[in-house]
């Protein structure tokens, strides 16, 4: 399985929808910053979040246009596959895909993150993540895409880790945070990686370079395509659709799926 096989299977409508039958009703950006209470370090992310029926699809990026956003409404899922922007056509096909199947219909697990704080959330998150993985102590870890709650319950399970993150910088540890996750690979056992990589196009490459090491995915961006890629490279996915646990202080969901969907 390839994303491109991925795209020809949804162009074809082998999945039950025709995707020239399936518009966007609405597009959006959602623009946070965050800094937990107790957290040396902030951060910020915009993401860019298609609906089609009751789905939501996202996709994080640098940065977005307003104008490239409305015009996607009224678009529909088989023009956005084409789309220029690659932060659109990954969020359509993550809308498309979470419409024809729904994550509670097809998750090994759907687990609940109960209400609380940015930082309780957070941690609960992790933890969540970090059981799904199921590092043994003494394991090292490729995490790609930095997560200072992964990293704390890593930490937690004896296993030590590479951060890695195209935005470089340190952990909130104040450890280095490499840029380059493909030359890390060698000394980890395990690689635990954000859908953001679907993205910014480095998923493919990261699985192949990866290739005989247990990969394990944590997803906003891209929370219904990665589940495709189980068998494919992938041992298994913790989704986690729109909204997101750091939108909401009540509880939110995530869904941990362990068999591709059929």
């Amino acid at each position: 399985m390839t994303l491109a096989d991925l795209v020809d299977i949804v162009r074809s409508g082998r999945l039950g929808l025709d995707p020239a039958a399936c518009a966007v009703s609405v597009g959006f950006t959602t623009r946070q910053g965050a800094r937990h209470a107790t957290r040396g370090q902030s951060y910020r992310n915009t993401v860019v979040s298609l609906r089609v029926e009751e789905a939501v699809g996202s996709c994080a990026v640098e940065d977005i246009t307003d104008g490239e956003v409305h015009g996607c409404v009224g678009a529909t899922v088989l023009d956005l596959l084409d789309h220029p922007n690659p932060a659109i056509r990954t969020a359509a096909l993550d809308a498309y895909l979470t419409h024809v199947r729904p994550h509670h219909l097809c998750a090994t697990k759907s687990i609940t993150v109960g209400p609380g704080s940015s930082l309780t959330k957070s941690m609960a998150r992790a933890q969540a993540v970090v059981d799904l993985l199921d590092p043994a102590p003494g394991d090292r870890v490729l995490v790609v895409g930095v997560v200072n709650s992964l990293l704390h319950h890593l930490r937690e399970r004896g296993a030590t880790y590479v951060a890695c993150d195209l935005k470089g910088g340190r952990t909130e540890w104040d450890e280095p945070i490499i840029t380059d996750a493909e030359s890390a690979l060698d000394g980890c056992d395990l690689v635990l990686a954000s859908g953001m990589t679907v993205g910014n196009g480095t998923f493919e490459s990261l699985l192949r370079a990866a290739a005989g090491k247990p990969v394990v995915m944590f997803a906003q961006t891209a929370a219904a395509i990665l589940p495709w890629f189980i068998g494919s490279g992938v041992r298994a996915v913790s989704a986690e659709p729109y909204p997101f646990f750091w939108l909401d202080g009540g509880a939110t969901t995530i869904h941990h799926h362990t068999e591709r969907p059929s």
